[in-house]
């Protein structure tokens, strides 16, 4: 640092100013810094840095899957988010959702040295009597029902549901199939709930539920047994993923989309407007999600933040060519 403020003939503060990016230097002297800086192939110590400061500009997000596309575009909105507020991200894919592996990687992201921590849960795991967080650790949670307990941000999987279930009654179908998300999935679970809920609060019967895990090909089965079904003229699938292999398996067996059913899913993902049609969804804003979970954190370390407590992104329907009346125009009113 004193080789860099001789050459760029500045003090050994007016250097520390601009390496850690403070206001008040103006900017001809903050280039002759810079210019001093790249001459010397001078770098900030971060490492010293943090220790100066007693923070390492560092979130860690632990998951217990990549391989769902929620989780995916949900880290990728934290990533962008932290950056957008200087701080780097850590990763840490948990492989079996336990208390053992939890710990774990607490203590693993604490040798890394991060700030606050991101749990990108969907499993259910918060909700079991055996399963804390460390009470020392500045934690937020995504996808859980656990915000009594922690600060949770979540998209509004209840709220998108019934919207998706009240579109098909309103169009005049009798009732709307479900093909939801694995049992241990705390969103599947959240959609199935309130997909039987908004039958009920019609008065509509609520047909079986036929399970899939997210994706196509467990969709594309379950589809052949809803094609199988020849009162079904609905379903609503609990993601897009799923809706695709639907899709194949109902123009397999010569039921037409949305001619004899129509289909709806959760998520909005960028192919869903090039499916064979087009498929009408209900839009999550994964980057809303990343980027309130990271303002939570960031209020948490702050101390300026609740706690705990739940905020719920609202979803929006996308309306395309994969829903319409049942066959007759509406005779399944009533």
């Amino acid at each position: 640092m004193a080789d860099v403020a001789r050459l760029a003939g500045v003090s050994s503060q007016t250097v520390s100013r601009v390496s850690n990016g403070y206001a008040g230097v103006n900017e001809e002297t903050r280039q002759q810094v810079l210019a001093a800086m790249k001459e010397l192939g001078y770098r900030p110590n971060s490492a010293a840095r943090a220790l100066k400061r007693g923070e390492f500009r560092t979130i860690g997000v632990i998951t217990f899957t990549l391989s769902t596309t929620g989780n995916v575009r949900t880290l990728e909105a934290i990533a962008t988010s932290a950056a957008a507020e200087g701080y780097a991200v850590t990763l840490l894919p948990v492989a079996v959702p336990t208390q053992d592996e939890v710990r774990g990687a607490f203590s693993r992201l604490e040798e890394l040295a991060v700030d606050a921590v991101i749990v990108i849960m969907e499993v259910h795991l918060l909700d079991a009597a055996t399963v804390t967080l460390p009470p020392h650790v500045q934690v937020v949670v995504v996808d859980s029902d656990a915000g009594s307990h922690y600060t949770v941000v979540d998209t509004d999987q209840s709220g998108g549901t019934r919207t998706a279930v009240q579109h098909l009654l309103d169009l005049g179908h009798l009732t709307v199939w479900h093909l939801a998300g694995p049992e241990d999935s705390f969103a599947a679970q959240r959609r199935a709930d309130a997909w039987h809920g908004a039958l009920t609060d019609a008065g509509r019967p609520a047909p079986p539920v036929v399970r899939g895990d997210w994706s196509a090909e467990s969709g594309y089965r379950a589809g052949l047994e809803l094609a199988a079904q020849e009162d079904c003229t609905a379903v609503f699938a609990a993601n897009d993923q799923m809706a695709l292999g639907l899709l194949r398996a109902l123009h397999e067996r010569g039921r037409r989309v949305p001619e004899d059913v129509s289909v709806i899913g959760f998520d909005d993902i960028p192919e869903a407007s090039s499916f064979l049609p087009p498929l009408t969804t209900l839009h999550q804003d994964f980057a809303e999600v990343g980027r309130l979970c990271v303002q939570a954190v960031l209020r948490k370390m702050r101390r300026d933040g609740p706690q705990r407590g739940t905020t719920l992104v609202p979803t929006r329907l996308v309306l395309r060519d994969s829903t319409a009346p049942p066959p007759g125009g509406g005779a399944g009113e009533g």
